[in-house]
């Protein structure tokens, strides 16, 4: 089931995944072919539209690893601003850069994760028991870890507010004039909202992955359908209007002609009349 789309941690510590809008169940022996995922993340064979099957979460894996230990992405640095086309080229043309923080074992996993070649991947011919037997993990139990019963490293604050405050991302958020009392802290503390890091929120910012999403109208001003004072578009007329309108038409054209012919059978019976009073 390729293409998780995020990992959080638990108010005790351990990770949960999440949003599974981009997942697939992949039948045994199918593959599948698509180009989703977020820009630095996607895999070699992603990128160029070939067919794969749980290649991609390996390689995911793989850049997990190095973040965590790094503390930015393997194929672009700390708020380095790039294109998405110069860290595609990245992916498929270079080769990480490890530091001092990664031990052997560190380095040895993420390369073999890393791997360009789908063949020489990490846990491309025997699985996840092919990762878990790498010397990386020599001391994790992963029966307890599974369980819920190894102790985490960090336990978040179900408290705490991990990311930016409101008034802070204010230069680029069109929501203007945030003014915060204590009823609202009050309110807002009584949230568990869980552990976002800042680091990886302004990497997903840089990396313009909402840019798309993001529809402004001329100079930068709100888009007509978020602004209250501009006139709604009119409502897409269905079928009923359109028989109903039909009908309304038809009645009008054989109005006149239903006139004529009431004038005409008034006028009839008057001349009739007037002959019978004559004679």
């Amino acid at each position: 089931m390729p293409m998780l789309k995020k990992k959080f941690t638990s108010t005790l510590g351990h990770i949960r995944i999440s949003d599974l809008g981009l997942a697939v169940k992949i039948p045994e022996g199918d593959s599948i072919r698509g180009r989703v995922g977020t820009v630095g993340y996607m895999a070699p064979e992603v990128l160029n539209n070939q067919r794969y099957t749980l290649s991609p979460d390996y390689w995911g894996l793989g850049c997990l690893i190095y973040e965590m230990i790094a503390g930015q992405s393997p194929f672009r640095g700390r708020k380095e601003k790039v294109k998405r086309e110069e860290v595609d080229r990245r992916v498929l043309e270079m080769e990480e850069v490890y530091s001092h923080k990664f031990s052997e074992e560190a380095k040895s996993i993420c390369k073999m994760l890393l791997s360009k070649d789908v063949k020489q991947r990490l846990g491309c011919q025997d699985g996840a028991a092919e990762v878990k037997s790498h010397p990386f993990f020599k001391s994790m139990n992963f029966k307890r870890l599974q369980a819920g019963m190894l102790e985490p490293p960090f336990v978040p604050d179900p408290r705490a507010v991990y990311c930016k405050d409101v008034l802070d991302i204010e230069q680029f958020s069109t929501v203007k004039g945030v003014n915060l009392d204590q009823t609202d802290d009050d309110f807002y503390s009584k949230f568990s909202t869980g552990s976002v890091s800042i680091p990886w929120q302004n990497e997903m910012i840089e990396t313009e992955c909402f840019k798309e999403l993001n529809v402004f109208g001329p100079n930068g001003t709100i888009s007509p359908d978020l602004n209250k004072n501009y006139p709604p578009e009119p409502p897409k007329k269905g079928l009923l209007h359109r028989i109903f309108k039909r009908q309304h038409q038809n009645n009008s054209k054989s109005s006149p002609n239903s006139k004529t012919n009431l004038n005409h059978h008034i006028n009839s019976n008057h001349v009739s009349s007037n002959s019978t009073g004559s004679s």
